[in-house]
């Protein structure tokens, strides 16, 4: 059974459209090969005040997401370039 990925609306809305064109492209490939079939072994699991969280490396980018194991789903909360995305994911999900 494969993982249903789940964008917040930050994701469609700002994070996808501002990537350039071949990246998204990876990106998009990468989440629909790699996340929804093992979210849990494939991505870097992040620490301190990002416990909980997921990090997907795609070249110099990284995608930040969830993985919920018995509803088999993955929400991904932002995606961007690696010097920023993490101080971008503690403002989307308020923390300090």
């Amino acid at each position: 059974m494969g993982y249903t990925i789940i964008f917040l609306d930050n994701v469609l809305e700002k994070d996808l459209p501002s990537l350039p064109k071949t990246v998204r492209k990876r990106v998009i490939k990468a989440i629909n090969e790699r996340l929804t079939v093992d979210p849990i072994n494939l991505g870097k699991a992040l620490d301190h005040s990002l416990k909980g969280y997921k990090g997907l490396r795609v070249g110099d980018y990284r995608v930040l997401y969830y993985a919920e194991t018995l509803k088999y789903e993955v929400t991904i909360v932002t995606i961007g370039h690696r010097d920023t995305i993490y101080k971008k994911a503690k403002k989307i999900l308020n923390i300090h």
